[in-house]
């Protein structure tokens, strides 16, 4: 049961990955990668994006915009699959912060920021 709880799960985060909800945000996804790489931006546990230090409004916007867009893609896939969109971003959480360059800002958690 858990390891279809989990399949389930996962299949939920490569839809957020791959979604094209995601494709028409490209202009976010660069300011979002080019904040990331300069220590502005970071992945969380939970899933979200956070602001690790000041930003100017379009990175906030940015992160805004695609928090919005990974929300909508956690609460569809809680809802095929039974659990909270709470346990679904968690899940596709673990999976961006594994796939986090080195360097760059994550936040497990109830922790603070830390580098990669």
């Amino acid at each position: 049961m858990m390891r279809n709880l989990k399949s389930v799960i996962f299949a939920g985060a490569a839809l957020l990955l791959a979604s094209p909800a995601f494709a028409d945000l490209a202009s976010d996804k660069a300011a979002v990668d080019t904040a990331k790489a300069a220590g502005t931006v970071g992945e969380q546990a939970d899933g979200y994006l956070g602001i690790v230090s000041s930003a100017d409004g379009t990175v906030t916007a940015a992160v805004n915009e695609i928090n919005a867009g990974r929300r909508q893609v956690y609460t569809q896939t809680a809802t095929k699959s039974g659990v909270t969109p709470d346990a679904a971003g968690q899940a596709t959480g673990a999976q961006l912060i594994a796939k986090t360059p080195a360097g760059q800002f994550i936040k497990p958690l109830g922790g603070g920021w830390t580098k990669k």
